[in-house]
Order: C-alpha cells, then sequence, then structure tokens
C-alpha cells in the first residue's frame, strides 16, 4: 500500500485520502523548524511556528479528546495529550522558557503520528470488500422460454432458470436442471481440481464454468447466495473489536482519569492542607501533567513493535498491523487451508506403473486422449510425457463422460483413459493387482487414472497436489515452539485431505469445508484456545482469515482478497517463515513488557522527586524525555538478530 500512495499523483484526492499522515509530517517540520529558531534566538517566529505545530498536530486528538469528554462522558488519553502539552506550553511562556513549547510539540507530535498509524491500519476493510465484489457478476442469461434474455442479478426469482455458457462466471446460486460440465470451485471451496456438475447438483455464485453449458434454476434470492454470505462474514469479522483493542482504550481512559483528577487535586489542595503557595502549587501540578505524562509508557509500545515489522520485512514476513505482531507470539492454536498452503495448488504426475515392459505405450496413450480435454488432471498428464521427449498420434472420435473418462479411437483401435467404471466398459479383466494399487494411492489422497487400448489395460496413472516441501518441518517446528493445536482445513474430500495431513503431521483434518464452515471452525478453537492463527491463501480463506485473532496469508500465490483480509503475509510461500514469525511475536511481548515495567517505574520516581520538592522544571522534562528515549531505543533492539 505504501509504494502504492508514493506512485499516486500528488492531487488534492491523495492528500485528503492521506490527511492524517500529511499533519503529522507537517508537525514534524514545524518542530523542527520552531527548535532552529529559538536556536537562533527568534522568539516570535519561533512561537508562531510553534503554535502551527500544536494546531495541525493536535486537532485531531482533542477535537477526539473533547467528543469523547461530551459524548460518553470518559477522559482519554488524547485529552491527556492536549492538557500536558499545553501545561508545558503555559509554563514556558510563564517562566519564558520557551524550549519546553518544543516538548509540548513534540508530545502532539507523538501521538500524530500513532493516530496517522491507526488510520493506515484501517483502510484495508473497503478494498477487502471490493476485491469479493469482483466475484460476483452483474446480469444473467435468464431463459424465457426459448429466449435469452440478459437481466441484471438483482431481478431474479426463486423458480426463474437461467443459462451459463462455457468459460464463464456462474451469477449466483442454482442447481442444474439440464447439461453436465466442470466447474472451477477454488474461489468457493479452495479445492485444486474442478468438480464435475450434472443435473441435481447445486453450483455457486462466483465459480467459473469449463467447457459445457449448464442451465441451472434459482432456489433461493440472489441476496442469499454463498459469495454474498462470504463478503457479509468478512465485513463482520473485520468490525469486531478484538479483547486486547478494547483493553488497551479501557487502561487508556482509566489512566487518563487518574492523571488529571491528580493534577486538578494538586494544584488545589496543597495551599488549603499543606500551606504551599500557589505559585509553588501550580508549578508542581504542571511538572506532574509533563512528568505523569503516558509518553514513555506509549513509546515502549510503539518502537518495538514498529521494530518488529522491519525486521520482519527483511524476512519475508510482512506484518500489517503492529498489535498481530504481539498476538502471533501468544497463539495456542494454528489451522492451515490445505490447496495452496501446504500444498502447492498444482496438480503432477507422482507415480505410474505399467503393464507392459516399454511404458512408453501407456503414456502415449493417455497423453494422445487427455490432450483433447481441458481437465488439469489431463494437463498434468500430458505435461508428464513431454518431459519424457515422447510423441503420439492424433485419436479420433473422441468422446468424454463428465466425472468418468474419455474414450476415443487410436490407430484404428478403440483406447479409454479415466475411472475404472469407464476402463471397464473396453476391459473384461481387470487385474487384482492394480486395483490394489489403485486403492493404496486413492488411500494416500491419490486420483488415479486407468489407461487401456484394444481390451487391455497399459497401466496406471497417479496425479496429486504436491505437498510443499517445507510443510512437514514448518509443522513441527510449531509444536516444538509450543504449539497446542495444528488443524488443516479443506473443501476437499476426507480421503484425499487424511492423506495430505499423515504427510505433514498436523493434528486434525476437518474436509468438505465451505467458508462458513471454516469461520465456523476458528470460532470453536478460539472458545478452547482463546488465540488461533489461520493460514490461507484463497479467497475462500478470507472469512477465517478475518475471523481467526491472526490472518497469515501466502504472499506469492494468495489471492488479492486474502492479502488484504490477512494480517501477516507470509512473502514467497515461504511456509518456514511462520516458525520465525512467532519467535519475533514472542521476543516483542518480552520486550514490550520490559519497557512497560521500566516507563512505570520512571514516572514512580520522577513523581516522588517532584513532590520531595527536589526537581526543577527542566529536570522534570529531561527526566520524562530521557525515559521516552532510553524505551525507544530498548525498542530498536527488535531490529538486530
Amino acid at each position: 500500500m505504501v509504494s502504492k500512495a508514493l506512485a499516486a499523483p500528488l492531487d488534492l484526492r491523495v492528500w485528503k485520502d492521506h490527511r492524517e499522515a500529511t499533519a503529522a509530517i507537517a508537525c514534524a517540520v514545524l518542530v523542527f523548524l520552531g527548535w532552529q529558531a529559538l536556536n537562533l534566538g527568534w522568539v516570535g517566529g519561533a512561537l508562531f511556528i510553534l503554535t502551527a505545530a500544536y494546531i495541525i498536530g493536535g486537532f485531531d486528538s482533542a477535537r477526539d479528546g473533547l467528543s469523547t469528554l461530551v459524548q460518553d462522558k470518559e477522559l482519554d488519553v488524547d485529552l491527556l495529550m492536549i492538557v500536558a502539552a499545553l501545561g508545558a506550553a503555559g509554563l514556558g511562556l510563564w517562566q519564558q522558557e520557551y524550549y519546553l513549547l518544543v516538548d509540548g510539540a513534540v508530545l502532539i507530535l507523538i501521538f500524530a503520528i500513532s493516530g496517522a498509524l491507526e488510520g493506515y491500519a484501517m483502510q484495508r476493510t473497503e478494498r477487502s470488500i471490493q476485491g469479493l465484489m469482483g466475484l460476483t457478476a452483474d446480469t444473467a442469461r435468464r431463459l424465457e422460454g426459448d429466449r435469452e434474455q440478459m437481466v441484471p442479478i438483482t431481478s431474479l426469482q426463486i423458480g426463474d432458470r437461467i443459462l451459463v455458457k462455457p468459460g464463464e462466471l456462474v451469477p449466483t446460486d442454482g442447481q442444474v436442471v439440464e447439461g453436465s460440465s466442470t466447474l472451477n470451485q477454488a474461489s468457493i471451496t479452495g479445492e485444486s481440481v474442478p468438480v464435475e456438475k450434472t443435473v441435481g447438483d447445486d453450483v455457486f455464485a462466483g465459480t467459473l464454468n469449463g467447457q459445457g453449458a449448464l442451465r441451472l434454476r434459482i432456489h433461493q434470492p440472489p441476496e442469499s447466495s454463498l459469495i454474498q454470505r462470504v463478503i457479509q462474514l468478512v465485513q463482520q469479522a473485520q468490525t469486531e473489536a478484538p479483547p486486547s483493542q478494547q483493553f488497551i482504550e479501557r487502561f487508556e481512559r482509566g489512566y487518563a482519569k487518574v492523571i488529571v483528577i491528580a493534577g486538578i487535586l494538586l494544584s488545589t489542595l496543597p495551599p488549603l492542607l499543606l500551606g504551599w503557595s500557589w505559585e509553588e502549587t501550580i508549578y508542581r501540578a504542571l511538572i506532574f501533567l509533563v512528568v505523569a505524562s503516558p509518553c514513555a509508557l506509549m513509546a515502549s509500545i510503539m518502537p518495538t513493535l514498529l521494530s518488529g515489522i522491519a525486521n520482519g520485512a527483511r524476512r519475508g514476513i510482512l506484518f500489517k498491523n503492529g498489535a498481530q505482531l504481539e498476538q502471533i507470539g501468544r497463539i495456542r492454536a494454528i489451522a492451515f487451508d490445505k490447496t495452496g498452503t501446504l500444498t502447492t495448488g498444482n496438480l503432477q504426475v507422482v507415480d505410474a506403473i505399467a503393464t507392459q515392459p516399454d511404458s512408453d505405450q501407456l503414456w502415449q496413450v493417455a497423453a494422445a486422449l487427455e490432450s483433447l480435454s481441458e481437465h488439469p488432471i489431463g494437463d498434468a498428464i500430458v505435461q508428464a510425457a513431454r518431459q519424457q521427449n515422447l510423441t503420439w498420434t492424433t485419436a479420433s472420435n473422441a468422446q468424454a463422460q463428465a466425472g468418468l473418462g474419455i474414450t476415443a479411437d487410436l490407430e484404428g483401435q478403440p483406447a479409454v483413459v479415466g475411472k475404472p467404471a469407464i476402463v471397464e466398459t473396453q476391459v473384461k479383466d481387470i487385474s487384482e493387482d492394480l486395483i490394489r494399487q489403485s486403492q493404496q494411492w486413492e488411500s494416500e489422497g491419490k486420483t488415479v487414472v486407468w489407461v487401456a487400448q484394444a481390451g487391455e489395460v497399459l497401466g496406471l496413472i497417479a496425479v496429486a497436489d504436491i505437498v510443499r516441501p517445507a510443510a512437514a518441518q514448518a509443522v513441527a517446528h510449531l509444536k516444538q515452539l509450543g504449539v497446542e493445536q495444528v488443524v488443516m482445513l479443506t473443501g476437499d474430500n476426507p480421503r484425499t485431505a487424511h492423506g495430505i495431513a499423515q504427510q505433514v503431521g498436523v493434528d486434525q483434518v476437518y474436509a468438505e469445508l465451505l467458508p462458513e464452515d471454516k469461520v465456523e471452525v476458528i470460532r470453536q478453537l478460539q472458545q478452547q484456545y482463546q488465540t488461533v492463527g489461520m493460514v490461507g491463501d484463497g479467497i475462500n480463506d478470507a472469512p477465517a482469515l478475518a475471523q481467526a485473532t491472526v490472518g497469515i496469508a501466502m504472499g506469492a500465490a494468495g489471492s488479492d482478497v486474502a492479502l488484504e483480509t490477512a494480517d501477516i503475509v507470509l512473502m514467497a510461500d515461504r511456509l518456514e517463515r511462520l516458525e520465525q514469525a512467532i519467535r519475533l511475536g514472542r521476543r516483542a511481548q518480552r520486550v514490550v513488557k520490559q519497557n512497560i515495567v521500566f516507563a512505570l517505574s520512571f514516572v514512580v520516581i520522577l513523581l516522588v522527586l517532584n513532590f520531595a520538592g527536589n526537581m526543577t522544571l527542566p529536570f522534570g522534562v529531561l527526566g520524562h524525555e530521557g525515559s521516552t528515549v532510553m524505551v525507544t531505543l530498548s525498542g530498536l533492539r527488535l531490529l538486530r538478530g
């Protein structure tokens, strides 16, 4: 997103879309210029410049703080920051120590940068929804007798019949009433192999039709289609605030209440109870506001997370949200999508057995027939034959039978490639050994293709979606890290799913899942393990990625929606980076905790010194800014290693 923003024209629209970031940058420039003006002795100019920095950088925080105060009757850190900054400015003008105005401006600048980062992170939601919308068609071919009429999707009603031609997106959910074809359902179920659809089968909006024409009957309103439910799930999951965010908001408001109330009491009670002078009382109260300002506390978190994000980027781990760097370190369970995540998503020939000493005939017959097919299994077989530098003659009279295979005439002899049911139409006796071999391969999650010619079986070819080389090692390392449960979610059939699961070593398998089913599994895991990660790559994974505590997308193969919805992206599809991300998250947690303890301890020390009467305003500002610098430098440790 940053690169896109930099590449965009510098027009008014860009500046408007990045208003918070622009305000933070302007505030930083003005603070620097005001500081330089003071160094040069230009007090009047410095006051003017720093006043502009206060207004530009603090406008959003002041507005939000006052809005919270008026509407919710709550005090928050935004308002406390403004009070502390104005207190520093007032002290500076009162004591004619104008450098205190710079300190107040720095406080405002820190919060302006934080607000800009929050706004930057929240812009993902709309792009995610727009990406999902791209899967839905605007019109459909409604059949009225023998006529076709293009109509808007919204005008379709239950009972209408529509036509889906080869190569078109299915416009809405429906049931096949005429025709047969293969549909690519990767956008919905994540299945790597297109699914055969014939009369009586359900089809989903957003899936891609293959070579056959389909006539569908609408059996539910278009707005209730599966893809629309996916969109709703993404919207719902992304708008739900996680418990950690709610805790931070409550903590900020509680902290602000305590400090503001204490500041008011400290500015009024000592003269009445302890006999202090009003000048001394106000002086100590304003120092209190400065040293108790939560800058060091806030700086104990953000620089650490930003350093961790930079470290991850160097390792091919893209963290979209600093909070997710912390969350991934707390993960107790992880769910993996199968296709494209634990596997490569590309079908390949993995095994073959020929009944003849010369296996060339097996490959030549299989390639001759499969070259006439558009099915991914056929593509894998043809590619394997080409890698062996084989050539074959062209088959004739080819006939494809949906879900079974292909028959054709090859060199004057009948040939068949497909499942045993279609092979048995040409072959009387099938070897028991071949049947057992086929069953074994199928139990391993492979798709078995039988090849026969002239009434004789030539052999078997097994095709499968290849497991990523690093998948098993990545799962093993996650368990070594203490992840309690590793599960696999897939739209594929249970036999294929369990075959892959045995290879990679996951604990539990959930198969034949639709996107909404994956979300439900994630919710169940969250009830048991609280902090759950989801790793996926497809549009069908987007709702589960959004629902998970931490959504992790595969970068190179991932769909646009998965990448936009996820909190973390593993660039170049390197599964081994997941372990590094968790280690980095745990390290970030440790550093943040250390920084918070240091920041709070230093605030306590400064407060004690202030009320003991041994602290001057310059020393208070120095201690406050010094503690902020210390925790910032501590956070930068995450840039190393």
